[in-house]
């Protein structure tokens, strides 16, 4: 049995004996108001009044004293309750013998007072509270039986009520035993549900998967931090309505429950634009229920899509290579043959150009969906984005043959951290800062923003440029394999870039879009440790 659960049967202990002193009390209490305003019913005090009055104020005297020492708590338990029950037996018995004897009815008293020790105590002293009970009943009959008072003996009523004694005194010990093993029983049950509760806590607030539990009024009762995180969100909020934090979700829920669908939805948390996938469920039935929400970020859950689509292209693009780039190879270099034909004129040297660049083209295109396809599983690495920003700007400019001035980089002052694979990482901003000096129209050419959101802690990278902006029918389609605006691009450099960043469990999306130009936002991962270097 546990600390807890023996100062909890300390405890009952203790306010069970308050309670019987507190008959005890009320007993006395009416013994002596009644003698003293001179009313005793018979046969109370007919034999002796004075010694009935000296035993009952004993008794109310006694009684008090037990009350106080109950609440000091000394002596010990047991010793006050042993204390109260003999005292009673000796007083209960100096009344009977100053009413008349047994037929005054005090032999009940005794009953009670013997039943409320074995009740109270443990073991098997209760046996001797009625061995004692019966030894001074039985005495009470020999003492009135040789001093001949006038009064005769009743031995058979006095056998009954011995017997009386121990029979109470057993069953009483017996029910005492089943209530503490019940309330043992019952405690045991109690920690049972309460390890059990805490441990599917624990298990709630470890899942990867973000958990919400709220009640019929959509309330917030249950919510992990997974949950939180997704969120944008931290303490305060439980009892609090889950629309006043996703007034997006109000809809939804409210459809749900009238309609009860199990289609999970897709909502964007937070500034950061975080895609969840939710679904819910029903807990309980009739009108009071609860409702579970699960909260899936869908970058990991895109990743293993990722994966199958990879394995699909990759076998397609084994097939291209064999079908496609052995002809186109032949097609080229027949091209190039010809280009050097001293016998071929003007115009026809203009077609094998078209034919050498064409075919660059379609190589191109194999390259890069051949690229898709063999690329290694990322290895997501802490990057100091800081430093790493700065040495990649040093070798874009220097590829492109850019002044230090032609692309602005704002970073905090504190280093900051991301995770995520070095090789990827560079593929993708090189691919967005190809795209921007392409249709940036002032300087600088491009900006680049590095920084950590407040809300969430993710670290992110904005790149900027001065163009003139995404028509909306395009911009729908920005990020499709294949979709391009360009009679020179193949359309896959944003749909490469959005895959590697979501093999990485990081993000990429068009942040702003306007006449003054676009930008690209990367938001990385939520990493395991603090994102501003101290």
């Amino acid at each position: 049995m546990s600390a807890k659960s023996l100062d909890t049967s300390y405890k009952v202990s203790w306010e069970a004996l308050t309670y019987f002193n507190f008959y005890r009390f009320l007993i006395s209490f009416l013994f002596v108001s009644l003698f003293w305003i001179g009313q005793l019913p018979e046969p109370l005090g007919q034999f002796d009044r004075q010694l009935f009055g000296i035993s009952a104020h004993a008794y109310l005297l006694i009684s008090v004293a037990a009350q106080l020492l109950v609440r000091i708590r000394f002596p010990a338990y047991h010793v006050q309750v042993a204390t109260n029950v003999f005292a009673d037996i000796i007083l209960v018995t100096f009344m009977m013998y100053a009413s008349a004897g047994l037929g005054s009815g005090f032999g009940m008293l005794l009953v009670i007072g013997v039943v409320g020790g074995s009740l109270l105590s443990s073991g098997r002293i209760g046996i001797l509270y009625a061995s004692v009970a019966a030894i001074f009943v039985l005495g009470h009959e020999v003492y009135m039986q040789l001093h001949q008072f006038g009064v005769m003996p009743n031995y058979t009523h006095a056998g009954f009520l011995g017997i009386t004694f121990f029979v109470t005194s057993v069953i009483s010990r017996r029910l005492a035993s089943k209530v503490e093993e019940s309330e043992a029983l019952a405690e045991k049950r109690g920690r049972d549900l309460q390890d059990l509760a805490q441990l599917n806590e624990n298990i709630v607030q470890r899942l990867q998967s973000g958990v919400i539990v709220l009640d019929d009024i959509l309330h917030i009762k249950i919510l992990n931090e997974s949950a939180k995180r997704l969120m944008g969100i931290s303490k305060g909020i439980y009892d609090k309505k889950v629309t006043e934090f996703l007034p997006d979700l109000a809809g939804h829920l409210e459809s749900w429950v009238e309609k009860s669908y199990s289609q999970p939805i897709t909502i964007s948390m937070g500034e950061a634009n975080v895609e969840v996938l939710m679904s819910f469920s029903r807990l309980g039935s009739g009108d009071n229920f609860n409702i579970l929400v699960f909260l899936e970020e869908v970058s990991p859950l895109r990743q293993r899509a990722q994966q199958m689509k990879l394995a699909s292209l990759g076998r397609l693009t084994a097939s291209i290579a064999h079908e496609i780039r052995n002809p186109l190879g032949a097609i080229s270099h027949a091209g190039q043959l010809l280009s050097e034909s001293e016998s071929l004129g003007k115009e026809d040297n203009r077609l094998t150009k078209i034919i050498e660049e064409h075919s660059k083209r379609v190589n191109n295109i194999i390259e890069n969906v051949m690229r898709i396809s063999r690329r290694e599983p990322s290895v997501p690495t802490e990057i100091e984005l800081t430093s790493w920003l700065l040495e990649f700007l040093g070798e874009f400019c220097s590829s492109h043959e850019l002044d230090s001035d032609a692309i602005e980089l704002n970073i905090p002052d504190k280093g900051v951290l991301a995770r995520m694979d070095p090789g990827q990482l560079n593929q993708v901003l090189w691919n967005l800062c190809e795209n921007g000096m392409r249709y940036s129209k002032g300087k600088p050419v491009l900006v680049l923003d590095c920084a950590v959101r407040e809300d969430s802690g993710r670290p992110y990278v904005d790149v900027s440029d001065n163009g003139t902006g995404i028509s909306p029918d395009i911009e729908d389609h920005l990020f499709e394999p294949f979709f391009t605006t360009s009679s020179k691009g193949a359309g896959l450099g944003l749909y490469i870039a959005r895959e590697l960043c979501e093999a990485n469990q990081a993000t990429l999306n068009l942040q702003k879009n306007s006449d003054d130009g676009c930008t690209f936002r990367i938001n990385f991962s939520h990493p395991e440790k603090q994102h501003i270097l101290v």
